[in-house]
């Protein structure tokens, strides 16, 4: 199994969760969250002050899945995420050693399985 963090524009969220479901991915999580890469700082004004922005909003997106099923969605997201602008974002993969159902307490090695079993 591995995790795929990936790190993508707030506008982008919609139409790359919609492709990564036709492909079968159906269990995600998503969170706001704030960063810094290349993309430079924009201005702001508020209540009449002007400021410096220098952490832009995004999106993360956290995906845990079987080995086969790593190209295929890496490619989704990056079809679906990618504007070709700084700030785009970025993807990281990672190593699952266990994973385990918390109401049931026992492993989960079939983490595809889990939108079939629970009608998702």
């Amino acid at each position: 199994m591995k995790k795929i963090e990936a790190i993508i524009r707030p506008q982008k969220i919609t139409e790359t969760i919609k492709s990564l479901k036709n492909i079968g991915i159906t269990g995600f999580t998503v969170s706001q969250v704030v960063g810094r890469g290349k993309q430079k700082d924009t201005k702001g004004v508020y209540r009449g002050k002007n400021y410096n922005v220098t952490l832009h909003p995004k999106i993360k997106l956290e995906i845990v899945l079987s080995d086969h099923m790593v190209d295929q969605t890496i490619k989704t997201i990056i079809a679906n995420a990618q504007t070709g602008e700084d700030g785009d974002g970025k993807i990281y993969v990672y190593p699952i050693l266990e994973a385990y159902n918390i109401r049931t307490g026992e492993s989960d090695e079939t983490i595809d399985d889990l939108s079939v079993k629970e009608g998702m």
